[in-house]
């Protein structure tokens, strides 16, 4: 039988589609751009016929069909890989639950799992002359999803680019239970898709630009990039793209608009990587139309899974590695939480963590932790985001061991291998002038103050 015959047998509607999800079954509905759109709408038409479903994913960049009536929870459960502001609005619904992860080891998750999936459903590019289905900007673990599925069903958007990938990139249309051909809308813009109401994404700002500067004039000729979401990585983004620097690389969890703009801008070359050499490998993508455009079909790109783009050890192999997150906040003793304020949750651990470990080990490597000195609550209260202790409630995603370079727009500080006092000392450098007096007070009550620095 051919690939084209197979297909037309295969091809139904997507309400006919979801016509296998039962009662109590796990479904898989991707990850950020393939999250299904017409499969999703044809599920939420059966709410009144399903208890207890399972639905799991990660970086929604639009609202759920399948949660749009207020009774959806008690049909409907959301398990998150990556919340976003939209997954935390489920949360106060009661109906959405995140799921920690080392985001690296997602794909193992899904191979050692003793609830696979029965029904696995996303977006993907049209079939090729082979019979593939390509993931577009969304291998992440996809590759896994697709081998321990039960039954997979593929929604075919026409706008979906092409992503030219390292391995589990597509999935054949052997494994594939149905294919439904969606409206095919434009695929979800979400560039600095927002990490929380705390400030660690929208566009950037004059704090950005601050604290850009000063991780750009760390960042030599032939560095290998990785730059998280939110304003400060694109900012720094924006400013190596006016640079003069050249033959940098990138191995990326996530890739962004910023990458387009300094590959465009001649900086990107790739020449100078130990592994992947002359491609840009990135787990998954969002952004606007305009980096979906460059990712489709450019043979540059490397789309893979993330067990490879976040492995510490394929990190470490690359010579000046240079990772750049977000923070929500820190404290004096140099903990790092990018996951929650105290217990209400914001974002995820994603793979900030294998990328601050990984670039320490690279030969020149660093990895920097960014923020802006304060934030403003609703209220209009400034608050410090370097704190004495984290909030109680807050999550750890990166440990005082593992922290590198802090930096704000008052300065950057190394601080690894620092002794407490030392390092109380150095992250209260780089505080809010407003804030330094109270922070040594509360580093006095800590013992974690030499009296001979006043």
């Amino acid at each position: 039988m051919s690939f084209l015959e197979e297909y037309k047998q295969k091809l139904v509607s997507a309400d006919e589609a979801v016509k296998i999800v039962k009662s109590g079954d796990w479904v898989d509905y991707g990850w950020c751009t393939g999250t299904p759109d017409a499969l999703d709408k044809a599920l939420a038409r059966r709410t009144d016929e399903l208890k207890d479903v399972n639905v799991r994913g990660g970086i929604l960049l639009k609202p759920l069909a399948i949660f749009e009536r207020e009774d959806a929870g008690e049909h409907f459960t959301w398990n998150s890989w990556h919340m976003g502001g939209y997954e935390r609005k489920l949360i106060k619904r009661g109906c959405s639950f995140y799921s920690p992860i080392r985001y690296s080891e997602l794909p193992r998750y899904y191979r050692d799992s003793t609830t696979p999936d029965d029904v696995a459903m996303f977006q993907v590019a049209p079939m090729d002359s082979h019979g593939y289905f390509n993931f577009g900007p969304n291998a992440s673990h996809l590759g896994a999803v697709c081998e321990t599925s039960k039954k997979i069903i593929v929604e075919v958007n026409e706008n979906m680019p092409r992503c030219h990938g390292g391995s589990e990139a597509n999935v054949h249309i052997s494994q594939v239970s149905y294919i439904v051909e969606g409206d095919n809308p434009a695929i979800v813009e979400g560039s600095n898709p927002p990490i929380g109401e705390l400030g660690a994404g929208g566009p950037a700002t004059e704090v950005d630009q601050k604290v850009a500067q000063l991780i750009v004039d760390q960042i030599p000729n032939g560095a290998c990039l990785q730059l998280g979401i939110g304003g400060m990585p694109n900012a720094v983004g924006s400013l190596i793209a006016e640079s003069d620097l050249k033959d940098l690389g990138v191995h990326t969890e996530m890739y962004v608009d910023a990458f387009v703009d300094i590959a465009k801008a001649g900086k990107i070359t790739g020449a100078k990587k130990n592994i992947d050499r002359y491609r840009q490998a990135y787990g998954f993508g969002a952004g606007t139309k305009k980096m979906y455009d460059y990712l489709d079909e450019n043979p540059e790109l490397m789309s893979a899974p993330v067990s490879y783009t976040n492995d510490i050890k394929n990190i470490a192999a690359l010579d000046n590695f240079i990772s750049i997150n977000n923070c929500v906040d820190l404290d004096l003793f140099g903990q790092i939480s990018s996951e929650s304020s105290g217990t209400k949750h914001i974002s995820g651990a994603g793979g900030q963590l294998d990328f601050v470990l990984g670039a320490y080990m690279s030969n020149g490597g660093k990895s920097f932790i960014c923020c802006s000195s304060t934030f403003t609550d609703k209220q209009g209260v400034v608050h410090s985001r370097i704190r004495p202790t984290l909030v109680e409630g807050s999550v750890v995603t990166d440990t005082r061991a593992n922290t590198h370079y802090i930096v704000t727009e008052y300065g950057m500080v190394n601080v690894k291998g620092l002794s407490t006092w030392q390092k109380a000392e150095a992250i209260i450098s780089v505080a809010h002038p407003d804030f330094r007096d109270e922070l040594i007070k509360e580093a006095e009550k800590m013992h974690i103050w030499r009296r001979s620095n006043k």
